[in-house]
């Protein structure tokens, strides 16, 4: 009997190492519009949700989210990429963290420590772009290290 435990933990050990990809993850689903997310960091997986998926379309919209920092942040810098059919359309990049930029209540956060928000969010877009596309999303420290990273599948297809 033990040796049938032993093998099943070897097993159940083997396999998490592994896998390197997370789950696709449901952030919103309605009629015309989906959000998925899947995290793009083999180390780490975030929890996020919407609190409606219609709410999305509106300037700001209520969200929760969850991650256990594997690395401090003391400065912090985000890139996102829009992608449609394999290609980046358009990249923005920002520092959100860091001397004079403390845009974030989690700025100076160290490792270790969870960061969970509930609260509103303003995209600073006045519609989400219609049609099937991917943002890319990356948060790196001062070290250039990843702190968090997603891919997310947007579907559109709501009339403005």
């Amino acid at each position: 009997m033990k040796t049938s435990n032993v093998l099943v933990l070897i097993f159940v050990l083997l396999y998490i190492n592994a896998s390197t990809e997370w789950p696709m993850h449901t952030v919103c689903k309605e009629d015309d519009l989906e959000i998925h997310y899947k995290s793009c960091d083999p180390h780490q997986d975030f929890a996020l949700s919407i609190d409606r998926c219609s709410d999305v379309t509106t300037h700001t919209f209520n969200i929760r989210a969850a991650i256990v920092l594997r690395h401090s942040i003391k400065e912090l810098y985000v890139k996102v990429d829009l992608i449609i059919n394999g290609k980046t359309i358009l990249t923005y990049s920002d520092t959100l963290c860091g001397p004079g930029h403390d845009k974030l209540i989690f700025c100076g956060k160290k490792k270790g420590e969870h960061l969970y928000y509930e609260g509103p969010v303003t995209l600073g877009i006045k519609e989400i772009p219609q049609g099937d596309y991917t943002i890319s999303a990356k948060l790196t420290n001062e070290d250039r290290v990843t702190v968090a990273c997603a891919d997310f599948t947007v579907k559109n297809y709501l009339e403005y």
